[in-house]
């Protein structure tokens, strides 16, 4: 069957043997030649097949073929045959008309098939770079000077949630939050003609992003600048890093927070307190600091097991929680032992009321999974400034209250001045 062909210089091949059947091939790929026809005094070479599938016409006679082109006086004949008369015979037939052939021809072929091997060359490796952005599991975004998105990479797909064609020839800026997307169109003309950029060449810069749905994330950024063709282009490579921001935030928790009862630990509770005792020595107020350990715990774990006592904790840091006020802090420090930071004291009698409200929400009994309980808890409470100023000699001193409290006989409070005047008794 004809393959359709736009018109082109009229060409006719002599010889149709390995390098006129890769000539025509060549040509045939070429919309600025057209071969009119081949031919080859052996009916089977490669060429004379090549041509009858693409529907040109073929001749065994090179001297019939010679003729049959002379309906196209600007023909250039190509003779790759043995048969040095085809000179002569063309230039009676066409009236003097140049025939490549000999070392003319040769030297052409050599011309070609190098061309050949380097487009062949050029198109594998632009084959492999294609593979490589298609299967890269980062985004790669190509932009023009305008902004304008130019590439837009399977992984940018998934990224965002555009696909390709919607967002080809658009604004890049459509990514981007505002006020960022406002401003970044003057980004790019101030770097135009500066020079100067906050984020080309910086690896792996932290930016925020938004998807088609309107979702923002947090995004990892690198660009480049590349010129090709004369004109200027930038590529973006990004990473959706919201997992690494979740996983990061998750662990900077766990340095900070009990993992069983979400309470804040020693360590946020001393960062906590010291806070506290600045504010209280720069406002002129008082810091409380309460020292909390349950009575009765141990029995519910010894008797109930593991489970259930980790369960009564998390109970019991619940109530804890909607005893004291938001501006207050509740931490669990160990076993079964609580510590509380009351800001702004204003008074003994406050702090105390706090002190009962916590043991009374212990005095409530506990159901764990169906089995009641009932613990209490004993409070020691130390002030800042009328006690310490210094952190751990205030904390040492709300354990030492506490301890009176429990040999008061427990689920009660007691102060640190307590246990002064019980000294001073003694």
């Amino acid at each position: 069957m004809a393959t359709p062909r736009s018109p082109g210089y009229p060409v006719l091949i002599i010889g149709a043997g390995r390098g006129g059947s890769a000539l025509l091939e060549m040509f045939m790929e070429d919309n600025l030649v057209r071969v009119i026809a081949i031919a080859d005094t052996n009916p089977d070479a490669p060429g004379i097949h090549l041509a009858k599938r693409l529907g040109i016409p073929t001749y065994t006679d090179p001297v019939e073929a010679l003729q049959a082109g002379k309906g196209h006086p600007d023909c250039i004949v190509y003779n790759l045959s043995h048969d040095d008369s085809i000179a002569d015979k063309a230039s009676e037939i066409f009236g003097g008309q140049r025939v490549a052939s000999g070392p003319e021809v040769k030297l052409f072929w050599q011309m070609v098939t190098n061309l050949k091997q380097v487009k062949s060359e050029l198109e594998a490796s632009q084959n492999q770079l294609q593979a490589i952005i298609y299967n890269a599991m980062d985004g790669i975004i190509t932009i023009n000077e305008a902004g304008e998105v130019q590439g837009f990479n399977p992984a940018a797909e998934h990224i965002f949630g555009y696909p390709q064609q919607d967002i080809l020839g658009k604004n890049v800026n459509i990514l981007m939050p505002d006020p960022t997307r406002s401003a970044h169109d003057g980004f790019i003309q101030r770097y135009i003609q500066t020079g100067q950029a906050k984020i080309m060449g910086v690896s792996g810069r932290e930016v925020t992003a938004v998807r088609k749905n309107g979702e923002q994330f947090p995004m990892e950024v690198s660009i480049s600048e590349m010129v090709l063709g004369g004109l200027r282009y930038f590529v973006g490579i990004v990473r959706d890093i919201t997992e690494r921001k979740l996983a990061e935030q998750k662990i900077a928790h766990l340095a900070h927070y009990d993992y069983l009862t979400d309470l804040p630990n020693r360590a946020l509770f001393l960062s906590s307190l010291e806070h506290s005792m600045l504010l209280a020595k720069r406002n002129n107020y008082k810091t409380a600091v309460l020292f909390l350990d349950l009575d009765g715990f141990k029995q519910v774990n010894d008797t109930q097991g593991h489970d259930a006592g980790d369960l009564l904790l998390q109970f019991v840091a619940k109530r804890l929680k909607h005893v004291i006020r938001e501006s207050d802090t509740v931490a669990r420090v160990g076993g079964d032992e609580f510590t509380f930071v009351l800001n702004n004291a204003e008074s003994n009698e406050g702090v105390a009321l706090v002190a009962n409200k916590i043991i009374a929400a212990l005095s409530e009994p506990f159901d764990l999974k169906g089995q009641r309980c009932h613990i209490g808890g004993s409070i020691g409470i130390a002030i800042c400034p009328d006690d310490a100023g210094n952190l751990d000699q205030l904390i040492r001193q709300a354990d030492e209250a506490m301890y009176l409290a429990k040999q008061s006989g427990k689920n009660t409070h007691r102060f640190y001045s307590d246990v002064l005047q019980k000294q001073s008794g003694e």
